[in-house]
């Protein structure tokens, strides 16, 4: 696993366009060597902060939508079309570039083909990953080029939570969540053992509220503690904060924010 590299910007505006940026930059150069690439995406407002970014930028159209896969980390089991889902809330991305819509690869909804079964819905969702694996991803889920986490103000990422049991999980890649401390209560989320599987793992952080949570989570306190501790990529680990988020870190942990 790699260790976490820390990049501060000024502010949140600055931090969602940086990362929008950069991740067009990834898309197109896995995309130059491998004729295609795949990425994963996460709600809450900096994820959605990000996309929007990102469906706004001049330089989106050096992507080839057509030839890029899209997967989330986490969702809301709720119905179809409710604006609390995260695939919802990326339509502000979804709707302005030219996806393949047979390459966007949304969890199922509490109203779909799985009903209020959760665990079938996971179940389903890690079959769908084992389908489009390739022998890097050992036959469990793609090799992932980006995957993006959003950080909680308790540490969690995705739908894993401090002390949760779904935090502890060490085979399954994906995994119906009961009784979450943030609403709604029930989710589908990627376990650690998926996410480690990504060649780069992004996490996101804005706001004073964040601040306490990436300094225990990169003080390594371990996954049941903070969640977000143990999400590393195989290549590079990138911790994406505004300034006011990283208040809380030693400032030799980092250089000067960018302007």
């Amino acid at each position: 696993m790699s260790t976490p590299q820390v990049v501060v910007h000024r502010d949140k505006e600055l931090m969602a366009e940086a990362a929008a940026a950069r991740l067009i930059t990834r898309v197109v150069d896995a995309q130059a060597a491998r004729g295609t690439a795949s990425v994963v995406l996460t709600g809450g407002r900096n994820g959605n902060a990000l996309l929007a970014a990102l469906a706004g930028s001049p330089a989106r159209d050096a992507v080839d939508w057509a030839r890029l896969d899209v997967w989330w980390g986490d969702e809301r089991f709720l119905p179809d079309g409710d604006p609390e889902r995260n695939a919802t809330q990326a339509a502000t991305l979804l709707d302005a570039v030219p996806l393949d819509p047979a390459r966007v690869h949304t969890m199922a909804p509490s109203d779909g083909p799985y009903g209020s079964d959760v665990e079938a819905a996971a179940e389903a969702y890690a079959a769908e990953l084992a389908a489009a694996a390739g022998p890097e991803g050992h036959g469990r889920v793609p090799a992932f080029d980006v995957l993006l986490l959003g950080v909680g103000p308790d540490a969690h990422v995705a739908s894993l939570f401090p002390e949760h049991p779904a935090v502890r999980e060490e085979t399954r890649t994906v995994v119906g969540v009961h009784g979450s401390p943030k609403p709604p209560p029930t989710r589908i989320s990627l376990t650690l053992p998926a996410i480690r599987a990504a060649h780069e793992v992004w996490l996101l952080a804005a706001g004073e509220d964040k601040a306490g949570a990436v300094a225990l989570a990169l003080s390594d306190p371990g996954a049941l503690q903070a969640p977000a501790s143990a999400a590393r990529g195989l290549t590079r680990t990138l911790w994406l904060l505004d300034a006011t988020a990283a208040a809380k870190l030693p400032r030799d942990l980092y250089p000067a924010a960018s302007a």
